[in-house]
């Protein structure tokens, strides 16, 4: 079966600004994939690279086994993209927005158009300009599922939106696939991520530093926990627990770190007399800081 996606040692550098070096992809039809890292680390860049709107300093591109600048034309047919920043013509309405990128590629279903409408709760009759930005989002979404399109790239794609419509975009995405469509999925957030796909490539100042399944990526994912006593911090009651690292006393307050269950912490604290308890998921900034940091530093 051809890949959806295959990069070779792709490489787009902007002069004394960093780009992406030696990026090899490979995305398999049928999938979900994602493509996960910081921003400004090189996922814009890619996407660019794949629809020919920017070209390859060196190494090559295939989209459907086609080279990405050698057939541009014959690869949009067949995609669905939303750019990270998503802005058209402001005096045009949601509808007309739709419409005109419908036409472009020669008419689409109009009753799945309108149910896409439905379903993303968007009122088409607005004028672009006078949309927020989550009602914008969700006018590019439904300009990139609109034509049962057999790839979607959508970096992004969640921006703006709020927990109810992310929902309602992760069950079109999965539909989509469903009826043999394949998703290639830009984004800075590992939960989202880990929720929607089947394999991930995480890419850091523009270079690939893990491609694996969401099951092997999982060990990525921690808890950072503050937490606040009556007297003095136990810190040592912490420090030998399964999964606790980087136990530390900062404003009277415990810090520590946990990876895997956070069930050891929470009894701990119970009996402990804990007086406040804050346990969050890190950004994946902190997430990249905590596992690649010092691999980076000792680079240097």
């Amino acid at each position: 079966m051809a890949a959806a996606i295959r990069t070779e040692k792709l490489t787009k550098s902007y002069g004394s600004h960093r780009g992406i070096v030696d990026v090899d992809l490979e995305v398999q039809m049928g999938e979900v994939f994602g493509f996960l890292g910081p921003n400004g680390a090189g996922k814009t860049t890619t996407i660019r690279v794949l629809l020919d709107l920017i070209r390859p300093t060196s190494g090559k591109a295939y989209v459907f086994d086609i080279e990405s600048s050698a057939d541009p034309a014959a690869i949009h047919r067949r995609i669905g993209y939303l750019p990270g920043e998503f802005a058209l013509y402001d005096r045009l309405t949601g509808g007309q927005t739709l419409d005109y990128f419908a036409n472009l590629r020669g008419g689409v279903d109009r009753a799945y158009q309108a149910d896409l409408i439905g379903r993303f709760d968007l009122d088409p009759s607005r004028r672009f300009r006078e949309y927020s930005k989550g009602n914008k989002q969700k006018v590019g979404l439904v300009a990139a599922l609109q034509n049962h399109p057999e790839l979607l790239l959508l970096d992004e794609p969640t921006s703006g939106l709020d927990p109810l419509v992310q929902q309602t975009f992760f069950s079109l995405m999965r539909e989509s696939v469903k009826d043999g469509g394949t998703v290639f999925l830009s984004s800075h957030i590992l939960s989202e991520v880990e929720r929607s796909c089947d394999r991930v490539a995480i890419i850091r100042d523009g270079r690939l530093v893990r491609v694996d399944s969401v099951d092997a990526l999982r060990d990525l994912s921690h808890h950072q926990v503050e937490l606040r006593f009556t007297g003095e911090p136990p810190i040592a009651e912490f420090k030998d627990l399964p999964g606790v690292s980087d136990v530390e006393i900062e404003d009277h307050q415990l810090k520590l770190r946990v990876l895997g269950p956070i069930t050891p912490v929470v009894v701990a604290a119970a009996r402990l007399g804990v007086t406040d308890f804050l346990s969050r998921e890190p950004s994946l900034e902190e997430t990249f800081l905590a596992q690649y940091g010092r691999e980076a530093a000792e680079m240097k």
